[in-house]
């Protein structure tokens, strides 16, 4: 379910990630090579970016699937940046929320990402959705089972964890109150990513010597640099190191 991708490097055109490669994120919308569950991720996409200095990213998103949207391929081709965080959508139930409900969503200057699933949703995800305040609640982007997710997410970046921390804290609490959920989120605020491989394929393409990073759902190419992340790991990322830590099956 989705596909989703994030870099840190030097600024380059962003269909040189998108849509340019041979197994780029656009092709993966319709022909994933790795996706271990769905076929087709059409129910929306986006992509967010950081302008040089500016700490909070711009956006493009829309509800439909992206080789339907004119417009994307120009703007991949202009745009350029030396961060950015892109995403395909396979829902997990067909809802009206359309464009909100399409990753990356934002806060701040942070960029999220959800491929996967909450098992049972949404019943089985009432425990941690009654940790969050009225007000939070109140916000989510979308009546998601990502948008619950990303609010979860949010609440431990607010409170001053690291991206590492914020991932690993919701996805453990998830995991518990839905055994079998699909927990394969990524984050970023411009300088450094955070990701989880929990029930779905996560790969990185590091070269530290160009100072550059990419973690994607699966690789966009065959270089043959590209590293398969284990199940149940955490990874975070700069632009010169990649770390990677296992994640236990419950805490």
């Amino acid at each position: 379910m989705c596909r989703h991708i994030a870099w840190l490097g030097p600024v380059v055109p962003l269909g040189r990630l998108l849509t340019e490669p041979d197994h780029s994120l656009v092709r993966q919308s319709w022909e994933p090579r790795r996706q271990r569950f769905g076929t087709v991720n059409a129910d929306g996409f986006g992509m967010g970016w950081y302008a040089e200095g500016d700490p909070i990213p711009a956006r493009y998103r829309r509800a439909g699937p992206v080789w339907g949207d004119a417009s994307f391929s120009d703007l991949a081709r202009v745009v350029r940046s030396g961060a950015a965080l892109a995403a395909v959508r396979d829902a997990t139930l067909s809802g009206a929320d359309g464009e909100a409900a399409a990753a990356p969503f934002a806060s701040g200057p942070w960029l999220f990402s959800h491929n996967g699933a909450v098992r049972d949703w949404p019943d089985a995800a009432a425990g941690p959705a009654a940790a969050l305040a009225p007000l939070e609640l109140l916000q989510l982007a979308a009546r998601s089972d990502s948008a619950l997710v990303w609010a979860l997410v949010l609440r431990v970046l607010r409170a001053g964890g690291s991206l590492g921390e914020a991932l690993t804290g919701p996805v453990y609490e998830l995991a518990a109150a839905s055994p079998g959920s699909r927990l394969n989120l990524l984050l970023t605020d411009g300088h450094a990513i955070a990701a989880t491989a929990w029930g779905d394929s996560l790969w990185y393409l590091a070269d530290d010597r160009a100072g550059r990073t990419v973690v994607a759902s699966e690789p966009y190419d065959d270089d043959p640099r590209w590293c398969e992340v284990p199940d149940r790991t955490l990874l975070t990322a700069s632009r010169t190191r990649v770390d990677l830590t296992p994640l236990k099956e419950t805490q």
